[in-house]
């Protein structure tokens, strides 16, 4: 049922971007700022914003969707004993029993991915996300913001995966990494 509607919120907007990261991101923090920064330039080219719902990196996504207003800054929330709380700057929200369906709608009806630094769920949604593009939907865009905190999962990915050959060189291109909010505006643009 919740993903059906999911559907109806999402399948008519075409320009739709998911943006993951942690709930445990500060306000105050420069990742904070730079997801908000983001998203509003992203909503002011039209994108409409869909994220966890969450606080930290989603709710600097949703805010800076919402605060400009015009696009939709969509919240797809889950029950947790503790952390995530609904933030307060979607316009439209839904709450998830299940976290698989929750991930199922957060990737789904996107054709780009913005992962900032992130804990375990992160990581979880990564695996999901790589594994979409690579076998689904090579058009798709996974864009990671972060050199610093993204490039020993990088190196990972072509020092172990790659030389065990459990990927293939091609799928390194399935993703690229950003250090600015001018970088990832930028790689979204040639890609639209």
């Amino acid at each position: 049922m919740q993903i059906s509607e999911a559907e109806k919120i999402l399948s008519p907007l075409t320009k739709l971007i998911t943006i993951f990261g942690s709930s445990r991101i500060d306000e105050n923090s420069e990742i904070y700022q730079i997801a908000y920064l983001l998203s509003k330039n992203l909503a002011l080219k039209g994108f409409h914003i869909l994220t966890g719902g969450g606080p930290g990196v989603m709710e600097a996504c949703n805010r800076g969707a919402f605060e400009v207003g015009g696009v939709e800054s969509i919240g797809f929330n889950i029950k947790l004993p503790k952390e995530q709380k609904r933030n307060m700057y979607t316009t439209k929200s839904l709450l998830f029993d299940e976290m698989y369906i929750r991930k199922e709608a957060l990737i789904r009806y996107s054709k780009i991915y913005i992962i900032f630094a992130g804990g375990f769920g992160t990581l979880d949604e990564i695996g999901d996300v790589l594994d979409q593009v690579q076998n689904m939907d090579r058009s798709k865009r996974v864009i990671f913001y972060g050199k610093e905190f993204y490039e020993p999962l990088i190196e990972f990915f072509k020092v172990s995966l790659l030389k065990e050959k459990t990927i293939s060189k091609e799928d390194l291109e399935l993703f690229q990494i950003a250090d600015s909010v001018d970088e990832v505006l930028d790689a979204i643009m040639q890609f639209n």
